[in-house]
């Protein structure tokens, strides 16, 4: 009897954006078994015999499809650099990933957020309606509502994976408002912050929005729909702060706010402040987001607190001390 090559039987997967995230489900990945194109600009991304990085710009359509030829999953997990450039780099890579998807027949999986909500009322779920609160929710929501209506239309297969605020050991300190306060509160320092930080907020574990991206991307339940990353309770960016710091005996964290009249000013002439204030609602009242039917039809459960806060710390930690 013929023995089959193992490399045969082997699901491919491609994954776009070699950040955390990208990078993170690569690896997961990969050692599930599967084989992985890792693609970014750069052709970055961690060593594996099962991954292959590929240096390819993914919006370019036509070599973003050659690249996802014989792949089962796309998995969008792409991150077109500060706020105020989303509005020019979005649309053209969110255009060539779905053209990719539609002809490679890959199902397209696309890591997303929480800002096509705006500002809820009570905990946000998959079945919550779109209102956002600027352009930024406004872009993400538009490319959701493009993929779904592709999927209606029998084009292509798509499910979305939405996120609140993440942490972990492989965010870099100067990546988001938590990261950049705990790169100060770390070290024991004053850190300077710009929104309230004693509302209830839901924070994702890195490692917890890979095993979402991964467990939707093969179940048919899954398509057409969003889903939210399920998360421990939600507790406050000073309350996070201070369970921190306390990993590496920095002491209460020192934040001075600046007044709401001052970072209007200044968002004025600074465009990454005036963005970071189309976000900002998310600081001003209880933000929190509910995981809890992603648990019930899939199987994630969040990683205790009790294992992602000391990791955490210390990797940011060493990192800010280091910087």
């Amino acid at each position: 009897m013929k023995q089959q090559n193992p490399e045969t039987t082997r699901t491919t997967r491609l994954v776009i954006g070699a950040g955390p995230i990208g990078s993170g489900l690569a690896l997961h990945l990969a050692e599930a078994g599967d084989r992985v194109r890792l693609l970014s600009r750069s052709g970055r991304g961690p060593e594996h015999p099962s991954i292959d990085r590929l240096a390819v710009d993914a919006t370019d359509a036509v070599a973003l499809t050659e690249a996802a030829v014989g792949a089962a999953t796309i998995f969008n997990c792409a991150n077109p650099g500060s706020y105020e450039h989303w509005e020019k780099e979005w649309p053209p890579l969110a255009a060539a990933i779905l053209a990719a998807a539609e002809a490679s027949g890959a199902v397209l999986v696309t890591f997303g957020n929480l800002y096509g909500y705006g500002a809820a009322d009570g905990p946000m779920t998959r079945h919550s309606p779109l209102r956002p609160n600027d352009h930024k929710g406004a872009l993400r929501a538009r490319m959701w509502e493009d993929a779904r209506a592709a999927q209606e239309a029998g084009r292509v297969r798509v499910t979305e994976v939405r996120a609140s605020d993440y942490l972990g050991p492989t965010e870099p300190t100067t990546n988001g408002m938590l990261p950049r306060y705990a790169n100060d509160t770390l070290r024991g320092r004053p850190a300077t912050v710009y929104t309230d930080v004693d509302q209830p907020h839901s924070w994702a574990y890195d490692g917890d929005i890979v095993r979402t991206l991964a467990a939707v991307a093969d179940d048919e339940r899954a398509w057409g729909s969003a889903w939210i990353v399920p998360t421990n309770p939600p507790v406050s960016m000073r309350e996070l702060l201070r369970e921190l710091g306390a990993v590496v005996d920095a002491g209460e964290p020192r934040l001075r706010r600046v007044p709401r009249w001052q970072v209007a000013a200044l968002g004025a002439m600074v465009p990454v402040v005036r963005e970071l204030r189309g976000v900002a609602y998310q600081f001003d009242a209880p933000f929190v987001s509910d995981g809890s039917e992603t648990t019930a039809r899939f199987g994630v459960e969040p990683t205790p607190w009790a294992d992602v806060l000391p990791k955490t710390a210390r990797a940011w930690h060493e990192r800010a001390i280091a910087g």
